[in-house]
């Protein structure tokens, strides 16, 4: 694969830039310690959906501002011959009081918008699936760190404060992640003892003790003690799920995303309305281009809201929303001209951990790992260190919708693993954390690289757009004065944002070069690309 790297290059980098990484094997996530984690099982001669697993367990640990042993997560691999999916999502309780939640409306926190965590049993499935090493040696990294401790990088320390307000009426949130009230700050040790403990049991069960044995009984019992509805029945009948991604064409090769509950979709109908749209024929930079894209954005973003639901719920099939005619028709409404509002907002912003990761023999995992908000719905199991997730909230109330609140179903979801293959064979493992800015993420990274040909760290780097309803379009500070004014004059409501930050999302990418692996981290996140 030929890729112009001369914008990572002296002389020609982004401003904030860094140069991309290559080896045989090589792992990228948004904080260091993980992924030298991940590397360390690949250099033991794991695959890297070991690398993937070990990675994701110790995110829990260095990064518990946006996921933890609470959490769901998403992936697609690469076994060598074929791209898997899987979905670790969970279900809300059976046992759910619906009417009360529309009557009061959906918290953002608190055990009504807790959901089964799913992350533990897609580590053990991607493990058995794909992996080779012992699942015990995978998490005991992990492990270590929550015992003897890990320093706090720069965003984690920042997030970490914000959320001591938010959660200071959960008890056992600041027992379990405060220190009398204490926050740490950037580069100071901490311990997370009761997380070492509980992961040390699913190492030691390979996941069984969290859905069926003393774990699920201590989360039963906490809910039950403050009127949550979760019980040890809704934790037993967890299952993971094996899904065959949804995928497009674009340029020369195919986009890969999961089907719903994810809004991988979204991504999905741009790019395919956007490959209809000659990307090739633009520069990277250019206005037009930039706004051929928001309006393909849009367009997906229309069909995510319409149609994205637990996949037992939706009205059409998935599939039907991709199928060449359509996406030909979707293309068609798009006016070179003029920006248009096929949408009315984007959803909530969220925070995610993502990491993707190549091996020596060609085998890569996008593997996505998220709480929804920070710490979740502030509901920490008291001991364990589980902080749970509060995806509930993505469900709405709209009863007739697919996605409209209910029992024992899954809730839409904003974290996507991105991935797209070339000629039969992987060309890229990646993913841009941060809600509703996914899918646009996907897009904007894809056509650099693709249409434009970067090399994904220069990709990844590159100022960003974020439409968010209607005619709304922010962009980053560092986005040139004149593509602003050209965006306005097409009729984009442009606001640029006061920096650059994770609001816009964090970016990580694995490329496949000749026999080796190309990666990349975003700046935008404490993260980094190593390799081996």
């Amino acid at each position: 694969m030929s890729l112009d790297f001369s914008r990572s290059l002296p002389g020609g980098a982004l401003p904030g830039s860094r140069m991309p990484v290559f080896g045989q094997q090589v792992v990228a996530t948004g904080q260091p310690l993980a992924a030298q984690v991940g590397l360390e099982m690949l250099r033991r001669g794991g695959t890297a959906a070991d690398a993937a697993v070990a990675t994701a367990a110790a995110l829990t640990v260095v990064e518990p501002t946006a996921n933890g042993i609470g959490s769901d997560a998403f992936a697609l691999t690469w076994d060598g011959e074929q791209l898997h999916g899987l979905n670790a999502s969970g279900h809300s309780p059976s046992g759910l009081n619906v009417d009360r939640i529309r009557r009061d409306g959906m918290p953002r926190t608190g055990w009504d918008t807790v959901t089964v965590p799913g992350a533990v049993s897609g580590w053990v499935a991607l493990w058995r699936a794909h992996g080779k090493l012992r699942f015990a040696d995978l998490l005991a990294p992990a492990i270590e760190l929550a015992r003897n401790g890990f320093p706090v990088s720069p965003q984690c320390a920042t997030g970490w404060k914000r959320s001591a307000a938010k959660y200071a009426n959960f008890h056992s949130w600041m027992d379990t992640f405060t220190n009398n009230g204490r926050t740490p700050e950037i580069g100071q040790t901490w311990r997370l003892p009761d997380h070492a403990h509980t992961l040390e049991a699913i190492a030691k069960t390979e996941g069984e003790d969290f859905y069926q044995g003393e774990i699920a009984a201590r989360i039963s019992a906490d809910a039950a003690k403050h009127g949550g509805a979760m019980t040890t029945d809704d934790l037993a009948e967890h299952t993971t799920l094996e899904e065959t991604p949804l995928s497009v064409p674009f340029l020369d090769v195919l986009l890969h995303e999961l089907p719903p509950n994810g809004q991988g979709i979204a991504a999905l109908v741009a790019a395919g309305v956007l490959h209809r749209l000659d990307p090739a024929s633009y520069d990277a930079d250019d206005p037009q281009l930039l706004h051929l894209q928001i309006e393909a954005m849009k367009l997906g973003f229309a069909d995510s809201a319409e149609h994205v639901a637990d996949a037992r719920h939706c009205l059409i099939d998935p599939a039907e929303l991709v199928h060449p005619t359509r996406l030909d028709m979707l293309a068609s409404k798009v006016d070179p001209s003029r920006a248009q509002p096929f949408i009315d907002e984007t959803p909530a912003w969220s925070s995610t951990v993502y990491l993707c990761c190549g091996d020596a023999a060609g085998r890569a995992v996008s593997f996505i790992q998220s709480n929804y908000e920070g710490f979740g719905s502030g509901i920490v199991i008291p001991g364990t260190g589980i902080a749970m997730q509060n995806r509930g909230a993505g469900f709405i109330n709209n009863p007739g919708h697919p996605n409209d609140i209910a029992s024992a179903k899954r809730p839409y979801h904003t974290i996507i693993p991105g991935f797209t293959t070339k000629n039969g064979t992987p060309h890229m493992a990646f993913g841009v954390m941060g809600g509703p800015m996914q899918p646009q993420g996907h897009l904007q990274v894809l056509s650099r690289i693709v249409a434009s040909h970067w090399d994904p760290q220069a990709a990844i780097d590159a100022p960003r757009w974020r439409v968010e309803g209607g005619l709304s379009v922010a962009i980053e500070p560092d986005m040139p004065i004149s593509t602003c004014d050209a965006l306005k004059s097409l009729g984009h409501a442009v606001t640029v944002a006061p920096q650059r930050d994770v609001s816009f999302g964090g970016g990580q990418a694995v490329v496949r070069m000749y026999d080796c692996w190309c990666g990349a981290s975003d700046g935008r996140r404490d993260g980094a690309a190593i390799c081996g």
